[in-house]
């Protein structure tokens, strides 16, 4: 016996299979524009149609809208098929529009490059500077050929200091972008590369698309170390110069913007070294003005020695005659007071006829006729000596 679905289980089995067919899910479609219509939350749902088919699609709001919508109008539409369960409708869930005729391969480019800037891989303010004085440069290119050959010759030439690291790649064809990531991954584990650049050689749109692949592109934003993209001419623009670090317009050019030139620096140096001279002599100059202007100025602070010697000589001289009168004045009074003292002295008034009289029993001298009695032994002092005497004793009173 047959088993019986559900219209849910049969809708969801036609959603899974059309979702995981990869050639479903990265669809390339053109046709008209018709139906078209906006909803309230954002969505835009309209009708692709040709000659002889017609195919739903619906644009939501979060998705990339690339070329604005009108009835009418002939567009390349790129999205994934899917399967609306409850309308049960088959339906193309559509990311980016371009007018159709432009082409395939650059409808894909600008996909990519709406999708990458909205993700904000090219902002501005992420890029980093590019060092000035790199010691080495690696360069992710095919070895063959005449890019590596111009990178190196023109950086040896310009700054010879300067080590060049060869990532060797193809640098076109199927197996280009997966091993020019590879290549990039390879500079980054090293741990003294200071720049990278990414070049190849002029060509058409498919021969530079390695350089518009997501792959490359997000290697390149992943990259540790700064990079610099030269693919092609000047005219040509690929993904990779939108997410590099900086934009060569030639591999020869970003040969010339990753290095200095020697002579230019030489130049300069030249110059700094003239200026440097310049200001140091100023700078002697100036401090030898300004030593020499606190010379004078010490000069005039400091005293006239020689009018200051003479001036100390003559207050010695005045101080010298003023100790000297000083002392012969107190000499003259000493002499005098010498001879007051003298004349005050015992001796000196024995020496003019007086004598000293001294009891003998008890040394007191006797200076009234009541303090002797007769009989009394004395001592008689004269000037030159002495001599005994007694009271008579016949004496008295």
């Amino acid at each position: 016996m047959r088993e019986v679905y559900s219209v849910a289980q049969v809708a969801t089995y036609i959603r899974e299979l059309l979702e995981t067919d990869v050639h479903l899910a990265d669809l390339w479609v053109e046709g008209e524009v018709s139906n078209l219509a906006r909803s309230a939350a954002g969505h835009t749902y309209f009708t692709l149609k040709d000659e002889s088919a017609q195919l739903r699609c619906v644009m939501f709001r979060r998705q990339h809208a690339g070329t604005p919508l009108e009835d009418g109008i002939q567009v390349t539409a790129h999205g994934r098929i899917s399967f609306f369960e409850r309308r049960g409708e088959l339906q193309l869930n559509v990311d980016f529009v371009q007018p159709a005729g432009v082409g395939i391969w650059q409808a894909q480019l600008e996909r990519l490059k709406a999708q990458l800037e909205e993700e904000g891989l090219f902002e501005p303010s992420r890029k980093r500077p590019i060092p000035s004085f790199p010691r080495r440069i690696g360069v992710v290119t095919s070895p063959t050929g005449a890019v590596f050959h111009d990178i190196c010759n023109i950086i040896g030439r310009r700054w010879p200091l300067t080590e060049i690291v060869l990532a060797p790649t193809p640098v076109q064809g199927d197996e280009a972008a997966p091993t020019i990531v590879e290549a990039l991954s390879r500079l980054n584990d090293e741990s003294d590369i200071d720049v990278i650049i990414v070049a190849r050689g002029g060509g058409s749109l498919e021969e530079l698309w390695p350089f518009n692949e997501e792959i490359v592109a997000r290697a390149i934003y992943a990259s540790r170390i700064p990079v610099v993209s030269a693919v092609g001419h000047e005219t040509d623009y690929t993904i990779a110069d939108y997410v590099a670090d900086l934009r060569a317009s030639t591999p020869s050019a970003a040969a010339e913007l990753v290095v200095p030139d020697r002579r230019e620096i030489s130049r300069q140096l030249r110059g700094s070294m003239i200026t440097l001279a310049g200001w140091m002599a100023g700078q002697v100059a100036g401090q030898r003005a300004g030593v020499e202007q606190l010379s004078l100025r010490l000069h005039r602070s400091v005293p006239a020695v020689d009018q200051e010697r003479e001036r100390l000589a003559v207050l010695l001289r005045g101080a010298h005659s003023a100790i000297s009168q000083t002392l012969n004045g107190h000499r003259e009074r000493l002499k005098a007071y010498a001879l007051q003292l003298r004349s005050l002295e015992p001796r000196g008034t024995l020496a003019r006829g007086y004598a000293l009289v001294q009891r003998r029993a008890d040394g007191q001298v006797v200076r009234s006729v009541s303090q002797v009695k007769g009989r009394d032994r004395l001592n008689v002092e004269v000037a030159d000596g002495r001599f005994p005497a007694e009271v008579s004793r016949q004496y008295g009173f």
